[in-house]
């Protein structure tokens, strides 16, 4: 199996990334030991094929404070909904896997989008369909089509917020352009 070579500039990030995570793993961020991370990630990359993280160059600082702090507020307000359902419902608590079609079909904002929603209790992303780009989560406390379309909702925010923040442009007019078609039928 060949592959195009992939340039070194495409794969930079990559590389940063597994110097960083090297550096982590051994709890040491000396020179010589991140020297030694970059060698063994170039004979990582140059070996084993993994597919180029295409970042889109653009990164919204305004967008991700508030962001983060909506994300925070998700988190707190879900422990305390798992909480009182652990303590008061226990084993009646309804769970169900819901599947929820992402927009993008970039590979990092799925991911992106899977790793904020496992990050707030109450779900969890158990499978990926890249070829569809749709995450298919785990959820507590789902009761009705009422809950599913909530969950489906807040998740496609959440992919709306990262598209936003660190999305390609092309991505970012294609969701204002929905968000604009979505208050004209609101408007009806």
């Amino acid at each position: 199996m060949s592959r195009k070579p992939i340039s070194f500039r495409t794969e930079l990030p990559l590389l940063i990334w597994l110097v960083i995570v090297w550096g982590a793993l051994w709890r040491d961020f000396s020179p010589g030991n991140l020297l030694f991370g970059a060698l063994i990630a170039v004979v990582v990359a140059k070996l084993f094929y993994l597919p180029p993280v295409e970042l889109s160059g653009r990164f919204n600082v305004l967008r991700a404070i508030p962001f983060a702090l909506m994300f925070l507020a998700k988190v707190v307000a879900a422990s305390f909904l798992i909480f009182y359902l652990a303590a008061v419902k226990g084993p009646s608590v309804r769970s169900a896997v819901v599947a929820v079609p992402l927009r993008s079909h970039s590979d990092l904002m799925v991911t992106a989008t899977g790793h904020v929603i496992s990050l707030i209790p109450g779900s969890l992303v158990v499978e990926v369909d890249r070829s569809t780009s749709t995450l298919y989560l785990h959820a507590i406390n789902i009761h009705n089509d009422a809950d599913i379309d909530k969950i489906r909702r807040e998740v496609q925010q959440i992919e709306a917020g990262l598209i936003r923040i660190m999305g390609t442009r092309e991505e970012a007019e294609a969701l204002q352009s929905e968000q604009a078609t979505g208050s004209e039928r609101a408007a009806l």
